[in-house]
């Protein structure tokens, strides 16, 4: 893997080997993503076997604004609304497909939608612009694993699967784009992510309960939209909810008052966006050999807290690999 800071040269070239097929990892605001050209079947199925993806999870598709998008998929009012108030930024559309969309069937799972995005980062936002498509981009790790919110953790996961990774620093939000799917007349919130459900609600009106939300959607039937399986987002050592303190061989991740003996702690403050950015990082800290498992503490669910909430349950719910305490 070709590791290089994102600056203009680097972007041009990055662009350039997306339009030749080849996987190119990025940052976004949210977390880092591994990109393909999303109308090319060989480039798209490359993202699935680069991560040991399901097929039947579908991929987020990156645009560069709302222009790009109606080309992809059909907006209603409400879809309109959303894109003038929040994007670009942590916010993914699921919606229905357009029959003339030139993007690969691969990235919908077979299904008659598509999930965008219009990221706000300026790497992510240049490299669409230079490539002059919409890139397929889930987050860079292995499927089911931590998502990345450094280059580090990107190389660590992919290396040797990924022809280029443009390193950008850490992510502003570390933790992946809220899902909205505007497919009926009662929008859904399919996955909280970096955009509270209060501000969408604020523009469109109550939200709608999913079954995939809560993780109740079962077999390899095609998802709406990335980030449903109950197990994911899960590091290599077991983790323990709601801890106020640490097991013997634990390493106790902390947050605001609750930090007795914390080996690390999300945000000393109680601020939960501080704590929706370190996540990631420090799950990857703290996913080390000399520790039987990762207690955290308990997140109140407000805020991002709900964003926060689903995540560290669902790596919660994820057997680790064998030789891995559980």
């Amino acid at each position: 893997m070709l590791i290089r800071p994102a600056d203009d040269a680097a972007i041009r070239a990055a662009a350039a080997l997306l339009c030749q097929g080849q996987l190119v990892a990025f940052p976004t605001e949210t977390v880092y993503g591994l990109g393909a050209d999303a109308g090319n079947d060989r480039a798209v199925a490359a993202i699935f076997a680069a991560k040991g993806r399901p097929s039947f999870n579908p991929l987020i598709v990156h645009v560069e604004d709302a222009a790009q998008a109606r080309r992809l998929a059909r907006l209603d009012d409400r879809a309109e609304r959303l894109i003038e108030r929040f994007w670009p930024g942590p916010l993914t559309l699921v919606l229905p497909r357009l029959a003339a969309s030139p993007l690969s069937r691969l990235v919908s799972a077979g299904l008659p939608t598509v999930a965008l995005r219009a990221p706000a980062h300026p790497v992510a936002r240049s490299l669409i612009a230079a490539a002059g498509r919409p890139i397929a981009a889930p987050s860079a790790n292995l499927s089911g694993r931590l998502s990345p919110s450094l280059a580090r953790h990107v190389a660590a996961g992919l290396d040797g699967r990924v022809a280029m990774l443009l390193d950008a620093g850490p992510c502003a939000f570390g933790i992946e784009s809220t899902v909205i799917d505007l497919c009926s007349s009662e929008p859904l919130l399919l996955r909280p992510g970096g955009l509270e459900s209060d501000a969408i609600e604020a523009v469109i009106g109550p939200l709608g309960s999913s079954v995939e939300k809560t993780g109740e959607a079962t077999g390899d039937a095609p998802r709406r939209s990335p980030g449903l399986l109950t197990q994911h987002y899960a590091p290599s050592r077991p983790v323990r909810l709601n801890a106020t303190s640490a097991a013997p061989g634990e390493a106790f991740l902390g947050f605001g008052a609750i930090a007795a003996a914390a080996t690390l702690n999300l945000s000393p403050q109680g601020d939960v966006n501080e704590a929706a950015a370190n996540l990631f990082a420090m799950l990857w800290d703290l996913d080390r050999p000399e520790f039987t498992g990762i207690a955290i503490a308990p997140i109140p669910e407000t805020g991002l807290g709900q964003a926060i909430n689903d995540r560290i349950r669902r790596a919660a719910a994820a057997a680790p690999p064998p030789g891995c305490g559980r």
